[in-house]
């Protein structure tokens, strides 16, 4: 079985979440704190304008971009959600209850959004995709709140199963059951991770639900639009939600307060599995403990190498994505032949089922893998990709490649894709290829230290440098920092630190704090 770990690294910017598969990175989640959307949040829109041409709205919810809403993704039930809109606003102080309201018929399936909405109209909405280069994010009117087991979909009574369940048995069995406990006016979508679990387990699981909906109903009473009514748990969390099974091992996090904030909700959804959330407490940063900076580094960028010298070109435009498979090192007197060929296809198939699901690419994605003739390496070719993009929870689709080795895949795009650079320009000579004499950085470095101690009075220092310059500090009988011992009647601590550029150095005090030297 594959081994599963979740790395979270909590900073004041971004919470970082690193999935790893057999200690090898194979997603990315990137979260800005003072993120303004998220898929899955409940906003209270005001339409600001209806695009005929389009069959579209344009939705004003209150953070700066106006969200675009089609006719087709308004949801059957639209006119029942308007008309308990308008009957939640009337009755601000009284409970509506939800279960005895009486749902309106559907909207027709080709109708145009002029004939059910107008400027200024207050509409409920969830976003469906985030806000992708300058587009605003997508929105709908079909509200769902996912859950560990279910989907709740309000407005609706029908219940459906994960296709990805396959038994009939197990089928009607959760269906039964579902009917048997859920409320009026909710419909349910049944996950796959519900396979064979007890009647507690989804009770639990939907009286959240529906308390969720219940909460934003009250919200809704007292909102004016533009106005947020429910925001969707953190990335973490949803991460944590979707994805944790019994083949998780363990889950780190360097944060305290969200350690037993996952602790608590892992113990909620999965009793047995509440001692695999650890608090990483390690001054060294997190992801490069766990090795996962120097796989970022290897796995972002223009070329990423496969093994034996084959590596892939990877490039971004603006209407898709192109992969080039290249044999590299393995070139030789041999390399046309048909084995080869399949054998660096088949690497490649593997490495780009984990590229899509690293950088999160969505959209158009055209691979050209090395030509093969014979129709039987093809088809191993096409399962081969359809395997390593099996666990992808993205929706995509795969076409058999052509005679030419060339596939096309095409692959949900709900947000935007993880860029990383892995070439910088150089912050020690900007680009210039050329830097300071390394005596006049010793001789910097010696003024600080004199100025800290002598005027400042600093009864402790730590210097953290580059680790060539930390070898430099330390070399020889009479090292420079022995030097510095004799001369200011203090220790001067040394720090190597990797992630510092060649000149790079910083002050610390015993609280671990930096010295500011402006």
């Amino acid at each position: 079985m594959v081994s599963k770990e979740i790395i979270i690294d909590v900073s004041p910017a971004e919470v970082k979440i690193a999935l790893l598969e057999d200690k090898r990175l194979v997603e990315l989640h990137r979260e800005v704190t003072n993120r303004t959307f998220s898929v899955g949040d409940v906003y209270l829109g005001k339409v600001r304008r209806i695009h005929s041409g389009m069959n579209a709205a344009f939705v004003e919810v209150g953070q700066g971009k106006d969200a675009f809403l089609h006719y087709l993704d308004l949801g059957p039930q639209l006119k029942s959600l308007m008309k308990f809109s308008k009957m939640v606003a009337q009755q601000r102080d009284k409970a509506i209850p939800f279960e005895k309201f009486e749902l309106e018929p559907d909207i027709e399936k080709s109708g145009k959004m002029s004939a059910v909405l107008s400027p200024n109209q207050p509409i409920l909405v969830q976003i469906a995709k985030e806000p992708i280069s300058t587009k605003g994010p997508k929105i709908t009117s079909e509200i769902s709140l996912a859950g560990r087991f279910v989907v709740l979909v309000p407005f609706s009574n029908r219940i459906s199963v994960s296709q990805k369940i396959r038994t009939q048995e197990e089928r009607t069995r959760l269906k039964r059951l579902l009917m048997s406990i859920k409320p009026n006016n909710y419909g349910v979508i049944i996950r796959t991770v519900a396979e064979g679990k007890k009647v507690a387990e989804l009770v639990a699981d939907l009286n959240d639900l529906t308390a969720k909906w219940e909460k934003i109903v009250r919200n809704l009473q007292a909102a004016k639009a533009p106005a947020v009514l429910h925001h969707e748990m953190d990335r973490s969390a949803g991460m944590i939600r979707d994805l944790v099974n019994d083949a998780f091992n363990s889950i780190y996090v360097n944060s305290e307060e969200l350690f037993e904030e996952l602790k608590g909700y892992i113990k909620t959804i999965f009793p047995e599995k509440s001692d695999i959330v650890k608090l990483y407490k390690s001054k060294k940063n997190i992801f490069e403990n766990f090795g996962i900076d120097l796989q970022i580094k290897t796995a972002f960028g223009r070329k990423v190498t496969i093994k034996e010298g084959s590596y892939l070109i990877i490039e971004h435009t603006e209407a898709m994505h192109v992969i080039d498979v290249n044999s590299g090192h393995r070139s030789n007197k041999n390399s046309e032949s048909e084995d080869h060929a399949l054998q660096t296809n088949l690497e490649a198939a593997r490495e780009i089922g984990r590229q899509l699901r690293l950088r999160d690419m969505g959209g158009i994605i055209v691979v050209d893998f090395i030509d093969m003739q014979n129709k039987n390496h093809r088809k191993e070719l096409f399962d081969a990709l359809r395997d390593a993009m099996k666990s992808d929870k993205a929706k995509h689709t795969i076409l058999p490649p052509t005679r030419f080795g060339l596939v096309q895949i095409t692959r949900q795009r709900v947000r935007p894709e993880i860029d990383i650079k892995t070439v910088e320009k150089c912050p020690s000579c900007g680009g210039s290829g050329e830097i300071r004499a390394s005596i006049v950085l010793m001789d910097e470095i010696e003024h600080h230290i004199r100025y800290l101690i002598r005027e400042q009075n600093a009864p402790y220092l730590r210097l953290s440098v580059h680790p060539f310059i930390y070898a430099y500090l330390r070399k020889g009988f009479w090292s420079a920092q022995q030097k510095w011992y004799r001369l200011y009647k203090m220790w001067i601590r040394l720090n190597a630190d990797a992630s510092y550029h060649f000149l790079e150095y910083h002050f610390f005090n015993k609280a671990d704090d930096e010295i500011s030297l402006n």
